[in-house]
């Protein structure tokens, strides 16, 4: 089954159960309720996702004219990147956290912003920052920022039916307390699941894309090691205080231990390099190191 394929049945799920939470506490007329405000929740998020994220982390855009030292190097490798993929030059920002992270957003190519802490450029090569930023740019290309957008939407509106059930008495007549109590708990953790489910099929494609992008899978494979022991030992305070928008960064920044299991909104860290060696391997690349935590050469194309 392709990744598109998955995406798109995991929100339809997630969507589905959206529609049954809001018949059962009421009705045809709280259905239609739920969903008109579902609809003016994605609206506002299509076109202020971005704008909110940013500013959450206190993110400063950057001109690749006027940067100097490592930030204006990340800014000529994106670009760069840009160009080689095809796409519009996004727009440039960098956060001033220690931990090694990045992400991207925007609702279209046309519209996007990558970031990068501080910590990140600290600690990898400009191969490695090439191979993250890739894999950024495979997200946009994608769409895959305004995926996660509709599914964080829903998954919140999804809580927020169900906190009705329990608090407001929603539906008790249909379903009793013990009912509104399971809607409660259950139906935000199916959200969640699946919302997890959809980042993490997203995150393996971004990284198969981004390594076609650079034409370098082990650059991303040496950088997720590095990004992984960061994550491990330095907190991210913001992505403490909005835990939501970790979903959005190249790895959790809430914890360095990753795994494939169904309450991770990541792969497992190894797993990706594996994929990204394997991916190396077919393109005639043998690595010539530790799969572990594989290092690169500085300076990227050569």
């Amino acid at each position: 089954m392709s990744s598109v394929l998955r995406t798109g049945i995991l929100i339809a799920a997630m969507t589905a159960l959206f529609g049954v939470i809001g018949l059962l506490l009421g009705g045809k007329a709280g259905m239609l309720i739920a969903l008109v405000l579902a609809a003016v929740m994605n609206a506002f998020s299509y076109w202020n996702a971005d704008k909110i994220v940013l500013k959450m982390y206190n993110a400063k855009q950057v001109d690749p004219e006027t940067a100097t030292g490592r930030i204006r190097s990340y800014a000529e490798l994106t670009s760069e990147l840009a160009h080689r993929a095809g796409m519009p030059q996004p727009k440039i920002y960098v956060i001033d956290n220690d931990q090694p992270n990045a992400f991207a957003t925007g609702r279209n190519p046309e519209n996007a912003a990558v970031a990068a802490t501080t910590g990140l450029l600290a600690v990898l090569s400009d191969e490695e920052i090439a191979g993250v930023m890739a894999h950024e740019l495979a997200h946009v290309r994608n769409r895959d920022t305004l995926t996660m957008t509709v599914t964080a939407t829903l998954a919140g509106a999804i809580s927020m039916l169900a906190n009705f059930a329990l608090f407001f008495g929603g539906g008790r007549e249909r379903v009793g307390l013990i009912g509104s109590i399971a809607i409660m708990i259950f139906a935000p953790l199916a959200a969640g699941l699946v919302q997890m489910a959809i980042s993490r099929t997203r995150e393996y494609e971004a990284d198969r894309i981004g390594a076609e992008i650079c034409g370098q899978p082990l650059w991303l494979a040496s950088a997720l090691a590095k990004i992984s022991n960061g994550v491990a030992r330095i907190p991210n305070p913001t992505a403490e205080r909005f835990p939501a928008s970790g979903q959005m960064m190249i790895m959790n920044p809430l914890s360095g231990k990753g795994a494939d299991n169904l309450f991770s909104t990541h792969p497992g860290t190894q797993n990706r390099i594996d994929r990204l060696v394997e991916l190396a391997r077919s393109m005639g690349q043998t690595p010539a190191y530790s799969e572990e935590a594989p290092q690169t050469r500085r300076g990227p194309w050569g």
